[in-house]
């Protein structure tokens, strides 16, 4: 404990000292874009668009050995096909061993105020899922309401619309995707990882029920951006059980978040809650709860957090020193239905301390603590040193 506090401190002290150079970087959350919407926003200027994001992380656990991580590297891709018509593709290598496809769609602008869009794409519930690029939050690890209520990064294939009406200053998305799979390989959705399991990431998808997904964002404050979002819908279950009590379940997901600017001040939070249906059959199909009674799937899950950061340089200055807290309290056994019983290791709350030093524009270092703990008497969770480097461009 001694020598992480130690290495903490050393890592804050060293970067108060920062020399001053050109930051491009908006945090103005009015303002601020995501990768995918850099690259459609037209501000290139040119048919081909390039670029990537990254994160190099190091963990260090109380009472265990640390990881160091290439977590992410992104490579992202436009076209602009013309005025009306571009095509973004987002190739993602995790871990350095495994590759996947984070978004592919087509963009198609039939107005000013409206874009027709088809792919793989993002699923807009809560702030990190779309804005997940790491100049972009604050932490080395993303918030965990973000991996365990939220499955970050969501994405599936699909089709809607989006856009935004400037007089009233209100973005819109809607979309229709395929939803989660009951059982995906070997893994189930339960207790532990929530929904996170049935994510089919485009990976030859099964879609038997297709789900509603819907977020409004309203931005007539200065400095402040309001989001509502809503998931609805089925998993998508196998052909042969297609018709087995249990073989699926209904979800409605629904979350609010608030994002905010002012001067050196910036806040954020975050609330998100998910009501989950035939679970109780989901888990007599694909669990043995008799064995295991709180190993299964919860009928709710629910989180929130709520964060806030400071920039300790001049507010002139062209970089960012931004001093954070956030606090966050997350719950995968919110509800639980039948022969269930809770199971409090999954009543889990965070507060993660530290600081995000923005060195140019699109380079990040970040440091930060969490203090990490749950609701069952006896099961600690380590607490954990984190540092990182980010970069986007």
């Amino acid at each position: 404990m001694k020598r992480l506090t130690l290495l903490f401190t050393i890592f804050i002290a060293s970067m108060t000292y920062a020399q001053t150079v050109q930051d491009s970087i908006t945090f103005d959350p009015q303002k601020q874009l995501n990768a995918a919407q850099r690259i459609l926003s037209g501000n290139y200027g040119k048919s081909v668009t390039v670029g990537a994001y990254g994160e190099v992380t190091y963990n260090q656990p109380e009472a265990d050995n640390g990881e160091l991580d290439v977590q992410r590297l992104v490579l992202l891709f436009g076209y602009k096909f013309n005025d009306k018509t571009q095509f973004v593709t987002e190739v993602e290598f995790e871990h350095v061993e495994e590759v996947f496809i984070e978004q592919a769609f087509v963009n198609y602008a039939i107005a000013p105020n409206v874009s027709l869009r088809g792919g793989l794409m993002l699923v807009p519930m809560g702030i990190v899922n779309e804005f997940h690029e790491p100049t972009t939050f604050n932490g080395v690890e993303r918030p965990a309401v973000d991996n365990a209520i939220v499955p970050t990064t969501w994405r599936e294939i699909g089709v809607g619309v989006t856009g935004r009406f400037n007089d009233i200053s209100l973005g819109y998305q809607a979309y229709v995707f395929n939803g989660f799979q009951s059982v995906n390989g070997t893994k189930v959705l339960g207790g532990k990882s929530g929904l996170r399991n049935g994510r089919q990431k485009g990976i030859k998808s099964t879609i038997n029920s297709p789900n509603l997904s819907a977020k409004l964002d309203y931005y007539g404050i200065p400095g402040l951006r309001l989001g509502l979002s809503g998931y609805f819908g089925r998993t998508q279950a196998e052909d042969d059980v297609d018709m087995i009590d249990g073989s699926d379940i209904g979800i409605a997901m629904v979350g609010v978040d608030a994002r905010y600017a002012y001067q050196r001040f910036t806040a954020r939070g975050q609330f998100i809650h998910a009501s989950l249906s035939d679970t109780e059959d989901y888990n007599n199909l694909y669990y043995d709860l008799a064995t295991n009674p709180n190993e299964g799937l919860g009928s709710a899950l629910q989180g929130w957090y709520i964060e806030a950061a400071y920039n300790l340089l001049p507010q002139e200055k062209s970089q960012r020193l931004f001093a954070f807290a956030r606090y966050e309290q997350y719950d995968t056994h919110a509800g639980t239905d039948g022969a269930l019983i809770k199971n409090d290791t999954y009543n889990r709350n965070d507060l993660t301390t530290g600081i995000s030093y923005h060195v140019a524009p699109g380079v990040v270092l970040k440091g930060d603590y969490q203090f990490r703990d749950n609701a069952q008497s006896g099961a600690d969770v380590d607490n954990r040193l984190n540092f990182g480097i980010g970069v986007w461009f």
